[in-house]
């Protein structure tokens, strides 16, 4: 069985009105891992940040955030730690 880790992935969506409907079908597929989401907007940039608290093993985490990686206009970044 694959080791299990907490990590934190951060999302940045440039095109919300063309992402957005992409980057949440990603994550309601991924809904199991998720620990917590929290999404906020930067008007000042026309961004919006969503950050992800998950618990999955590391090739759950990579097949998400490949995944999420592929829609353009978005740009993802992931931090693990082991338990």
């Amino acid at each position: 069985m694959e080791e299990r880790m907490v990590g934190v992935i951060a999302i940045i969506v440039k095109e919300r009105d063309e992402a957005a409907p992409e980057v949440n079908e990603v994550l309601t597929h991924f809904g199991a891992i998720v620990i917590g989401r929290m999404g906020l907007p930067y008007h000042d940039r026309g961004l919006n940040i969503i950050t992800l608290i998950v618990d999955a093993t590391t090739d759950q985490i990579g097949a998400l955030t490949g995944k999420l990686g592929q829609i353009a206009g978005v740009t993802v970044k992931s931090t693990l730690a082991k338990l």
